[in-house]
Formats: structure tokens, sequence, C-alpha cells
């Protein structure tokens, strides 16, 4: 079980815990196609990202496995939700773990989703006591695999046009890391 006290502060962001009070914010993320683009779901209403922010908002900790603990990832200073970062745990069993981010592209460049990722790989192996984590990721997204690179995971696998998402087939990468890896580089 993982419930981390929050909010976490790293260098630059705030993470915490999701409101209701970021429905503007989580909109102007998810209603875009640039942010769409490489995901399974396409643009979101307003409707859409509510139903949404529900789902984030009850995601606040991890009791069993099937479950993700989604944080949103603040600019501290202005209140603004600029992007957010998931940990799914996925298997008891094996200690299995995935990690996946979200941001606004607007705040892309600066590290931003590296640095607030790199807190979820610490709850993972950390707190909750993981073996391996992996990150998942469209093959044409490059920008999210040089984040999942500069975590220092380590790319496993390319599966070739495994996933038909938006009507056309894409690759998948898998990228990973394990215990030890994530030990070591501390």
């Amino acid at each position: 079980m993982l419930t981390p006290e929050l909010p976490i502060r790293t260098e630059r962001l705030l993470l915490r815990a999701y409101t209701e009070d970021d429905l503007d914010d989580l909109h102007d993320i998810q209603s875009r196609p640039d942010v769409a683009r490489y995901l399974y779901w396409g643009t979101r209403d307003r409707e859409q990202t509510r139903e949404s922010l529900r789902l984030k908002i009850a995601a606040s900790e991890l009791r069993e496995e099937g479950e993700n603990l989604t944080l949103a990832v603040e600019l501290p200073g202005t209140g603004k939700v600029i992007g957010d970062v998931l940990l799914i745990w996925v298997s008891r069993e094996h200690r299995q773990g995935e990690i996946g981010y979200i941001f606004h592209p607007g705040h892309g460049g600066h590290g931003y989703a590296t640095e607030a990722a790199e807190v979820m790989l610490r709850l993972g192996f950390e707190d909750l006591g993981l073996h391996r984590v992996v990150g998942r990721l469209d093959g044409r997204n490059t920008a999210s695999a040089r984040v999942l690179e500069r975590l220092g995971m380590r790319r496993e696998a390319c599966f070739v046009q495994n996933e038909v998402v938006k009507g056309e087939w894409t690759d998948e990468l898998v990228y990973a890391m394990l215990e030890d890896e994530w030990s070591a580089r501390a």
C-alpha cells in the first residue's frame, strides 16, 4: 500500500492531489490535439475532462494492484497545473509498476516531465517496494522516449505495429528500470 505524504516538492515543482479547482487547467491540457496525438484517447470536451478529473481525484493512493496514483504537477507560486504523473501498481506478486506523464506542450523543454516522473520512480521503488517499473509509449513519441532515457530507463522492446491507435497501426516502445538500477543511480 502507498499513501504518499502530499504535497511533494521538487526543486521546481509541486506534486499534489487533484482537486475540483483544477478543471480549467486540466481541460486546457486534455482538449489539445497535440497532447492527445500519441494517447489512446482523443481530445476531450469539458464534460469528458470533468469525468477524467473525477477519476484523478480518486487516485490519490495505491491500496491494491491494478490501481494508479495520479498527481497534479503545479508550478509553485502560480497555482497552475501544467501536467500530471502517474504510477500504476501492475502486480503485487511480481512487484511490477508502470509510470506515465502528460504535460502541457507550452511547458515542454524545461525538464519538468523528467523531474516529476523521477518522483514516481522513487515512490515506486523506495516506498512501494517495486522490483521493476516500465514506461510504455507510442513509438513516434520521441520526446517522451527522451524523458524515459533521461530517467535512466533502458529501452527493452519495440513491438512493431502491435496496436491500432486512432485508425493507424503504431509501434509500441517499452522502457524499464529495475530496483538495483534505481539504487545504483542514486
